[in-house]
C-alpha cells in the first residue's frame, strides 16, 4: 500500500489569503513550509490511485504528484475518490475534477445528498463521474487490491449546513473515519475527530499507521493568536494537547501516528517551538505535503 499526503493544511490552506499570523508570515517569507488542504493520495499497485477527499487546491497538488500525471493524451490514474465529509475543505475540489475524465465518486448516502443539494457539482458528468454510496462499517473495494471501511466518529455537519443548534459530537454519517487495508497493512484516516471515544480507540489497536487530525494544539489557538473567536471544539476539532487532548488520548497505540488537517495557526508548524518538540517527544510525526508514509 502506497499513501501520499497530497495536502496536510486544514481549511484556508497555509498561508491563509487572509491571514497575517506569524505561522502565514513565514510561510510566504519561506521561513517554513506552505501547506495546501487536507488530502491523501493511496494506492495498493503503485498505478491505480484513490484520492482521500478533493481539496480546493487538487490541481497544484496532483501537477506536484508526477505519479497522478496523465498517461496519454487524455487520462488520469485516479480512479476514485472518497470523502470524510461534506466540508468544503474535502469537496471543493470536487469541481476540479470536471472534465470528463472518469472516476468513481464515493460517500455516505448523506453526504452524496449534500453534494447533490448544490447544483453546481452537477458539472460532475455523470456519464464519466458515478457515485457510489458507502454503508458504515462495511468494506468496499475502490480500486483493486484496497479495502476500505468507513466508520462514524463524533463530528459535526459542515460549516454550511449549521443551524442554529450545532451538535458538535455527532456520530453519524457526516463524520467518518476511513479503514485502509492492503497486502496485510491497516492504515486508518481520521482527519477530523471531536473526541476520542473508547470504541475508536479499540478500533485502533493494532493498526500499522494513523494519520489523525491536528486541527489545533490548544483549544484556544485561534483566540490566543487574534485569528479568531471559534474554539476548536467548537469548530469539531479536539485539541493536541492537554489531559484531554488527542496525543493523551492515543497514547497507548504503538503504530506510526501522523497528524494532518493542522490549521494555520497551530504553534507545531514552528520547527524549533516546544510545541513541535512535545509533539516529537510523544513518538508523532508532523505530516507535511509530498510526504509518503508506508505502513
Amino acid at each position: 500500500m502506497k499513501i501520499v499526503i497530497l495536502g496536510t493544511a486544514a481549511g484556508g490552506g497555509l498561508p491563509q489569503w487572509n491571514c497575517a499570523c506569524s505561522n502565514c508570515d513565514d510561510a510566504r517569507a519561506g521561513r517554513i513550509a506552505s501547506m495546501t488542504q487536507s488530502s491523501l493520495a493511496v494506492s495498493a499497485d503503485g498505478a491505480s490511485w484513490v484520492l482521500l477527499n478533493a481539496s480546493p487546491d487538487i490541481r497544484t497538488q496532483m501537477a506536484d504528484a508526477r505519479f497522478l500525471h496523465p498517461r496519454a493524451r487524455r487520462d488520469s490514474p485516479v480512479a476514485a475518490v472518497v470523502v470524510t465529509n461534506g466540508d468544503v475543505d474535502h469537496v471543493a475540489g470536487l469541481l476540479t475534477l470536471r472534465e470528463s475524465s472518469p472516476f468513481t465518486l464515493h460517500g455516505t448516502e448523506a453526504m452524496l445528498a449534500t453534494i447533490a443539494e448544490n447544483p453546481i457539482f452537477r458539472v460532475l458528468n455523470p456519464d464519466f463521474v458515478r457515485q457510489e454510496p458507502f454503508a458504515l462499517e462495511t468494506p468496499f473495494a475502490p480500486v483493486p487490491g484496497l479495502r476500505v471501511t468507513g466508520f462514524a466518529v463524533p463530528g459535526k455537519v459542515p460549516l454550511y449546513a449549521e443551524g442554529d443548534k450545532v451538535d458538535t459530537k455527532l456520530l453519524g454519517e457526516q463524520t467518518v473515519g476511513l479503514r485502509l487495508e492492503a497486502s496485510g497493512r491497516t492504515a486508518f484516516y481520521i482527519p477530523g475527530c471531536a473526541e476520542v471515544t473508547g470504541d475508536l480507540l479499540d478500533r485502533l489497536r493494532g493498526a500499522d499507521l494513523l494519520f489523525f487530525d491536528g486541527t489545533v494544539w490548544e483549544d484556544d489557538d485561534m483566540q490566543r493568536t487574534g485569528t479568531g473567536k471559534k474554539k476548536g471544539a467548537r469548530m469539531g476539532h479536539m485539541a493536541m494537547n492537554g489531559p484531554d487532548g488527542s496525543i493523551a488520548a492515543l497514547s497507548s497505540l504503538s503504530c506510526t501516528k501522523v497528524f494532518v488537517h493542522i490549521n494555520n495557526t497551530n504553534p507545531v508548524l514552528q520547527p524549533d517551538g516546544p510545541e513541535r518538540a512535545a509533539v516529537l517527544a510523544a513518538g508523532w510525526q508532523i505530516g507535511f505535503d509530498g510526504m509518503e508514509v508506508a505502513p
